[in-house]
């Protein structure tokens, strides 16, 4: 199946989110009904306290864009809830300067292995 038909087409979701978005089940049942792919989103949100966006597209093997579609979709009906992700010092959405030195040893990981 090609990953535009999970998502009817479209190519960004009404709610923005980023891929680091932490996205939980609220227990609501959508009202109406949805594909197979919004359903299995639904499962892994429930699955776990919280899943980011990209484990999300991981797990379902989609692309980013269309799992971000799914789940805005799943947040209108009330289905999942989304926050920003929270990174080491307290901050939100954005790195603090302390935090280099955790990219630095991410990005020199990323070298050795490559």
């Amino acid at each position: 199946m090609r990953p535009y038909t999970a998502s009817g087409g479209r190519t960004r979701p009404a709610i923005a989110l980023d891929l680091l978005s932490l996205v939980s089940a609220t227990g609501v049942r959508p009202s109406t009904p949805l594909g197979a792919e919004h359903i299995l989103a639904l499962r892994l949100c429930a699955g776990a306290p919280a899943v980011t966006v990209a484990e999300v597209a991981g797990q379902l093997r989609l692309p980013a864009g269309v799992v971000k579609v799914l789940l805005s979709d799943l947040m209108e009906h009330g289905a999942v809830m989304a926050r920003a992700p929270r990174f080491p010092g307290g901050e939100t959405g954005s790195f603090a300067a302390d935090d280099q030195t955790l990219l630095r040893a991410v990005l020199d990981g990323l070298r050795k292995r490559l």
